[in-house]
């Protein structure tokens, strides 16, 4: 497909999407992407016409939300090419897969002297909760430390794995740099320790092709609403033999078989993980935006944004008092492009773009240790989806090239 041809489709899937018809260069889709008209609509009929409480009713509208519930979990399932529909547990969003997984994993396999090795590089959500959990077991909190780039290179990972690591936790695509870890390899070496690998996939599912078992990964996390979906509606993966050895991580309806005062059992994975009411309309638009993902295809999702990544740093690069922040390569930056401006703190920059028009992120991103490690306090952040645009790339270096310049400098 040449450049116009691929330009033509892109205007045809933007019109897909309502907010995107708004005066706007919206280049935040690492904190959140917009939603296409198929997703609203499939996430407004099932409330119109089978909303009902799933599980507990034996009527036809509450079988109708069971089936489009479990009809979720196995397109899921497919989608990451999980080995059984039961390793798909719902959750809110990535940071309560985190947590589950955090608590109920650690309770019963982490003691005093173990060791959790966590990457400098991880968003929070993927830092407290084994923090936490570490503190309250007596465990010891590894830091595994990439270079500036985001590269963690083999003697950096050996060098925090020993006979006492239980766990190691990394992201798959950092939600700064954009650097893409080599997972497989990563998890060939972890399990070779002995320990087990626990992968953050907000910001790679959404972008890339994911295998669970190919990458043989022990677990994985992500959000439905940075891959189209609805807002409230997550995935923590797990491989099936870890998630029936691992205790409940909230207590109530649903998640049981047979409760009475003196003896309790639980349900069957996944439905052990899913106390309370579900969300069954937020499953049902994870499966509504996995069918779009599917339509659209990765090889023009994943060409699309490379070229437009590669565009933004190649133009970052052209304009003065700019530091790019990690990899020069722009091939290494998957979609994320983060940087700081001379002078000028990142929500001012932030500010300037946002009345002109250009969305980004600024701060420290939920990523204060990689501030740390890096020696910045925040950073500005844009970060692109296949719909995104070369007219919003020149609109964002266009804006960008004169915030100095409306400051005085």
């Amino acid at each position: 497909m040449n450049k116009e041809e691929t330009k033509d489709l892109i205007t045809d899937y933007r019109k897909l999407f309502p907010l995107l018809s708004e005066d706007i260069a919206y280049l935040d889709n690492a904190a959140t992407t917009q939603k296409p008209i198929m997703v609203l609509d499939v996430l407004k009929r099932y409330y119109e016409h089978d909303n009902a409480n799933p599980f507990r009713g034996v009527y036809d509208l509450s079988e109708r939300a069971t089936e489009n519930y479990e009809a979720a979990r196995v397109k899921v399932a497919g989608f990451i090419n999980a080995e059984f529909p039961e390793e798909i547990v719902f959750v809110r969003n990535a940071t309560e897969a985190l947590n589950l997984l955090a608590y109920s994993w650690c309770e019963d396999n982490l003691s005093e002297g173990d060791e959790v090795v966590v990457s400098v590089m991880e968003h929070h959500s993927d830092f407290l909760p084994w923090k936490y959990m570490a503190e309250k077991k007596g465990a010891t909190l590894v830091k595994l430390e990439p270079d500036q780039t985001g590269l963690i290179t083999d003697e950096s990972l050996d060098s925090v794995l020993s006979e006492k690591t239980k766990i190691v936790a990394l992201t798959h695509i950092s939600n700064v740099l954009g650097r893409e870890n080599d997972i497989k390899h990563i998890a060939e070496k972890v399990h070779a320790a002995g320990a087990l690998i626990s992968v953050d996939g907000a910001q790679s599912v959404p972008h890339t092709a994911v295998d669970v078992r190919d990458l043989d990964c022990d677990f994985l996390s992500f959000s439905g609403h940075k891959m189209f979906a609805p807002m409230g509606i997550g995935v923590l993966y797990g491989k099936r033999k870890h998630l029936e050895a691992m205790k409940p991580f909230l207590y109530g309806g649903e998640m049981i078989q047979t409760v009475h005062w003196d003896r309790v059992t639980y349900a069957e994975i996944p439905h052990k993980f899913e106390a309370g009411t579900v969300n069954v309309g937020g499953a049902v638009g994870l499966s509504a935006a996995i069918d779009f993902i599917n339509k659209v295809g990765w090889d023009t999702i994943e060409a699309q944004e490379k070229r437009l990544t590669e565009k933004a740093v190649l133009g970052i690069k052209e304009l003065g008092h700019i530091r790019l922040i990690g990899s020069p390569n722009p091939d290494e930056h998957k979609g994320i492009v983060t940087f700081c401006v001379e002078g000028v703190h990142p929500h001012d920059v932030a500010d300037i773009l946002g009345k002109s028009g250009v969305c980004i992120r600024a701060g420290h991103h939920c990523a204060q240790p990689l501030m740390d490690h890096l020696g910045v306090k925040s950073t500005c952040r844009a970060s692109f989806a296949f719909y995104n645009t070369d007219e919003e790339v020149d609109r964002f270096l266009t804006e960008l090239s004169k915030v100095r310049g409306l400051l005085g400098y």
